[in-house]
């Protein structure tokens, strides 16, 4: 660890088309000018073997069982290879979606089992979770506007139609109902400016 200190985990959420991943690099670019050690990365990806499953899930159909495991062999080889090392040196790891993201996706957007969800969490993760969460809250139909103007070829998840994005929103929003000293709610519909300087309070108080 650097100087003993454990660094800060923070993960980005929301659903597609709510503009989590553009503030994700501000955020990224903001504590690096603070002088901090940051690793920006995503999920599913993160690590050469993520990447290579993220290319599945996000290209090929599969049966739900399969897509929940091969996300959560994804996020234990991320945590194993990048996140555990880089708090433990100290670093900031600020993650573009997380084991939240399962839990809305494959859980409420797809109809996984809780339960299951979290037992393979547990299993893979153990007790880590992000200190910080942002959840990048917006109407579902908003957040469709945006993503099929700014999105050419989606991919299998943005091809969804809007109740199976409106399933993921409830789950979204009852993960920080239940855990509101972690998940921070951040209303997408502000301007750019005004999320970054909600995200900057945030931080400086963090």
């Amino acid at each position: 660890m650097t100087n003993g200190i454990r660094g800060r985990f923070i993960s980005f959420e929301g659903i597609d088309g709510a503009g989590k991943s553009t503030q994700h690099q501000w955020l990224v670019d903001r504590l690096n000018a603070q002088g901090r050690e940051v690793v920006a990365t995503r999920e599913p990806g993160g690590t050469p073997l993520g990447e290579k499953l993220r290319a599945l899930l996000l290209a090929e159909t599969m049966h739900l069982d399969t897509e929940a495991l091969l996300m959560f062999a994804a996020r234990r080889e991320h945590v194993e290879s990048v996140i555990r090392p880089a708090l433990a040196r100290g670093a900031w790891v600020v993650c573009d979606r997380f084991v939240d993201a399962s839990m809305a996706y494959q859980g409420g957007g797809r109809g996984l089992s809780a339960v299951r969800l979290r037992d393979l969490a547990q299993w893979t993760l153990g007790d880590l979770r992000p200190d910080l969460t942002f959840l990048f809250d917006l109407p579902v139909e908003l957040a469709l506007k945006r993503l099929r103007a700014a999105t050419p070829n989606p991919d299998r998840f943005e091809r969804e139609q809007a109740e199976f994005f409106e399933r993921v929103r409830a789950t979204y929003l009852e993960i920080a109902a239940a855990e509101p000293h972690r998940v921070r709610v951040i209303d997408a519909r502000l301007s750019l400016l005004e999320i970054q300087v909600t995200l900057e309070n945030i931080i400086a108080s963090y």
